[in-house]
């Protein structure tokens, strides 16, 4: 029987885009069969970067501009944008599987029904680039959320606070206006999809919230002032408001944390 780690590894490592959507898509369902061994024992092979096609090209976050909405061009970049996330996202769900032994079943599921969202959303995504006459690779990216990965690779109470809990969880606070931007300007095809992701980015988080609850009683230590806390460690100058408050308090936050992040936003606004 293959293992779990086996699988999220073959998925981590394929580079070609049809290759990993299609062991995602066989893993989750073996996930679902009660096909994979739930035992780690292989040793983790580190790598600097998931597999991967060799575009787009990774530029630096500020050599990065938006465009205006009201050309086709100017979609294309906002949905090449998200899309690169979702691709992005796929590695970090199967990191989070692989990486990470000793966990609970449920936990290995949650992030294999992860990495299925996640492709299913970059294949939504590469349609609608494709017709609209571009494809994933046409434009720059940045690699902040691997980055962030790499960062947080040892250990798993900082990585759901900062990967889910905070990286991703910016798309529950940016979504909204993307989906208004784009209804404004006609595009409700791509406003469709992008309703999609948010209503189903909110469970996302919530698992990523739910497994940082448990790391945190782990080690018997309160979610809400240890996710504070690395913020101000791991994070300065990256929480950014203003806050998506339902869909926050939906996706496991607190009403604790979201008015603290408020603070904490407003301090580093006032520091800069």
């Amino acid at each position: 029987m293959s293992t779990v780690q086996s699988a999220a590894y073959a998925a981590l490592s394929a580079c070609e885009i049809t290759e990993k959507i299609a062991l995602t898509q066989q893993a989750a369902l073996q996930f679902e069969r009660g096909e994979l061994a739930f035992t780690h024992p292989l040793a983790i092979v580190e790598m600097s970067t998931p597999g991967r096609p060799s575009k787009p090209e990774l530029v630096g976050a500020r050599e990065l501009h938006a465009r205006k909405l009201g050309s086709v061009e100017g979609r294309a970049v906002l949905l090449h944008a998200v899309a690169h996330i979702e691709f992005n996202a796929i590695n970090l769900a199967w990191d989070a599987v692989y990486r990470f032994p000793g966990m609970p079943e449920q936990y290995y599921r949650d992030w294999a029904s992860v990495a299925a969202d996640e492709a299913r959303h970059f294949a939504l995504l590469a349609e609608r680039l494709q017709s609209l006459g571009y494809a994933y690779g046409d434009f720059p990216a940045h690699n902040g959320l691997w980055d962030m990965a790499r960062r947080t690779h040892s250990d798993l109470l900082t990585r759901m606070a900062l990967v889910p809990r905070l990286l991703e969880a910016r798309g529950l606070d940016v979504t909204p206006g993307m989906i208004s931007k784009l209804r404004a300007v006609g595009d409700l095809a791509s406003v469709q999809i992008l309703e999609v992701i948010l209503q189903e980015e909110v469970r996302h988080v919530a698992i990523g919230s739910f497994w940082f609850a448990h790391a945190c009683a782990l080690q018997n230590m309160e979610v809400g002032s240890t996710f504070l806390q690395l913020l101000r460690t791991h994070a300065a100058g990256m929480v950014r408001g203003p806050f998506n408050r339902d869909a926050r308090l939906s996706a496991g936050f607190s009403q604790a944390e979201v008015a603290a992040l408020e603070r904490f936003h407003d301090d580093q606004e006032r520091c800069e």
